[in-house]
């Protein structure tokens, strides 16, 4: 991973550290079709970050030139890369059953006892209880494809490979804070304990309806914690096999206070379902999934025309490693779909990301909650 930026006004100048370290594969020759050129212009787009210049910089892909691609390709990024998970995470919640599991009805009673389980397996309650904070950094490789008509297979859809990297820093209970920079396209989203928000360099920062939510990236292995307290009022639905490991599966719908909260004049959150897949062997977390509808009402005039946007999102969790005393997967790949039909709308849109941890650690010093602030020009 390089922290530093060249630089590319004066050949002796001093270089700029970077704010999210990124692949070495950025600067050389990362993504299909890549030159020397579009890597320098990778480090020049990065470099206007830095500087902090307006929002009318043109960010460019390596196989992607024209405005449409790039902003699908940030649709497919902040789709992946700073998703929300749909419920509210108390880390203040007892990981222990509050009470007995025989109280409880055969499906939530099997769950609480898988959920043991894997509380266990990722460190014990404990080692659990004495993390305040946290920070990771890693890198990513994220496969697009172009949105195209369903029709279409994504063999024959377009498609781009780049390179990134990202951090995220974490404080109890509702705090956190994402940078994703993937080539010279930024991600950055966070939450100060009482809105979440997200930007991109092609976008001013927005508020996401609804009460703070955690980051659905720290669910990924990254957070056992939250993991625990996420499924605590799941129920188990079976059994499946996945990677030849089986596994429990767990299931959580969202409430319809919940997805009223989230839902805004012309936007309607129908449904939010998350899954976690346990292994029977080692009970870890292998897969995590979610699947959301959106129906989005379009008023032109007196006319007026529904459209629904349906998001699937599965990822792979592996390579778990303790780290003071917590088990924490490294790496892993997270595969979103999107689709967008009523109407005339009838298209599809698919993107994979592959990343894995360089560095983690917790309780750190100094992490104070002005880190976590959003952007002053957020309108709440």
């Amino acid at each position: 991973m390089r922290i530093w930026c060249p630089n590319f006004d004066k050949e002796d100048g001093l270089e700029t550290v970077l704010e999210v370290p990124v692949p070495d594969e950025m600067f050389g020759n990362a993504g299909s079709g890549a030159t020397n050129s579009n890597a320098a212009l990778r480090w020049k787009n990065m470099r206007s970050w830095v500087k902090a210049r307006s929002g009318d910089n043109k960010w460019s892909l390596s196989n992607s030139s024209s405005s449409n691609s790039v902003n699908e390709f940030m649709l497919l990024l902040k789709l992946i890369g700073s998703p929300l998970v749909p419920f509210q995470v108390h880390l203040d919640m007892k990981l222990a059953p509050s009470h007995p599991i025989k109280d409880s009805t055969i499906e939530s009673s099997t769950a609480k006892y898988i959920l043991q389980q894997y509380i266990a397996a990722i460190g014990g309650v404990s080692a659990l209880n004495s993390v305040n904070s946290m920070y990771a950094v890693g890198q990513v490789k994220i496969v697009s494809s172009d949105i195209h008509q369903s029709s279409q297979s994504v063999i024959d859809a377009q498609k781009n490979c780049e390179m990134g990297g990202f951090v995220v820093w974490q404080k109890n209970p509702d705090l956190w804070c994402l940078e994703l920079v993937v080539s010279g396209c930024k991600v950055t989203a966070g939450c100060d304990g009482k809105v979440a928000w997200s930007q991109s360099s092609s976008q001013p920062p927005q508020a996401s309806k609804g009460p703070p939510r955690p980051l659905r990236r720290f669910l990924q292995g990254l957070d056992p914690r939250s993991a625990a307290c996420l499924f605590c009022e799941a129920v188990c639905v079976g059994e499946k096999t996945v990677n030849n490991e089986d596994c429990f599966v767990l299931k959580r719908e969202t409430s319809s206070d919940m997805l009223k909260a989230q839902s805004a004049a012309h936007t309607e959150v129908m449904h939010h379902t998350v899954w976690g897949y346990f292994s029977q062997r080692t009970g870890l977390l292998i897969q995590f999934e979610d699947t959301k509808l959106v129906k989005l009402m379009q008023v032109a005039g007196k006319c007026s025309k529904t459209v629904f946007w349906e998001t699937t999102l599965e990822t792979m969790i592996e390579d778990y490693r303790y780290v003071d005393g917590i088990n924490i997967a490294h790496c892993g790949s997270t595969n979103a779909t999107l689709y967008r039909y009523g109407g005339a709308y009838n298209h599809k849109g698919r993107i994979e990301e592959t990343w894995r941890i360089e560095e983690v650690d917790f309780n750190i010093c100094g992490l104070s909650t002005d880190c976590f602030l959003p952007p002053s020009e957020l309108n709440i």
